[in-house]
């Protein structure tokens, strides 16, 4: 088979919601090893997951590595180039897909002892902590926007590799720092995938995918790119 963007894509971001979900996964199960290890071990999880997604995608032949559809609207924005947007999105989207069921099957025995409904529909889609539909979606804007043009800069000059690195380390610290609100999907993909995932697998005492919810960590994150592309493009960076 042949490496494409649309391969490295769809892997790289099958790589990213694998071990993402999965460290969310590992700390919310009942019987894990990770159980109760908290914050800090979630957000590093991510770090360390898009770091590795990256660098996946890149070797399956994108080059871009974006996996997060806010991050290819806001490169089509700022570029005037929307050839990929349609094939990076479908791409994105089966691969947090596949990625989530693929943590269902690695934590097989553990659904049926975990009782918090809550907590596993939490291992797939990210939730507020305050249900505030304002102060939800505004997390996810300025979250999206530290992101992109953040991890802007980190490829604007030579690369020795390090681009990957930093990008885990720019998510970790939005984790960190901006997380707390609604858990920073700042990805589309990253939600909407695993949520669907969800609502179809046959998890063991799952609940309600709260659907009402899910547009904002859809909508929060596009908007964002968007206005990341035009502070881009408004200081010519």
């Amino acid at each position: 088979m042949q490496t494409s963007n649309f391969i490295g894509e769809l892997i790289g971001t099958l790589v990213l919601i694998l071990l993402g979900n999965g460290v969310v996964a590992n700390v919310l199960l009942k019987g894990s090893k990770g159980e109760n290890a908290g914050w800090i071990v979630i957000t590093a999880g991510w770090a360390f997951a898009v770091m590795s997604g990256i660098f996946v995608a890149q070797k399956f032949g994108s080059e871009a590595a974006q996996l997060n559809p806010a991050v290819t609207v806001a490169m089509a924005v700022k570029t005037g180039d929307w050839s990929n947007v349609g094939p990076f999105i479908l791409a994105q989207l089966i691969g947090a897909f596949l990625g989530a069921v693929l943590v269902w099957l690695v934590y097989l025995p553990h659904w049926s002892i975990t009782e918090d409904k809550g907590a596993k529909l939490g291992i797939f889609a990210t939730a507020p902590a305050i249900r505030h539909t304002t102060g939800n979606i505004l997390a996810e804007i300025i979250g999206t926007i530290v992101l992109v043009v953040a991890s802007s800069s980190f490829y604007s000059t030579p690369q020795s590799g390090s681009g990957p690195l930093l990008v885990g380390f720019l998510v970790w610290s939005i984790g960190l720092s901006l997380g707390g609100p609604t858990g920073y999907a700042i990805n589309p993909a990253r939600d909407l995938g695993p949520r669907l995932a969800h609502a179809i697998l046959p998890i063991s005492g799952k609940g309600a995918n709260d659907w009402n919810y899910a547009w904002i960590p859809v909508i929060g994150p596009i908007i964002g790119g968007v206005i990341a592309a035009f502070i881009l493009n408004a200081f010519h960076v």
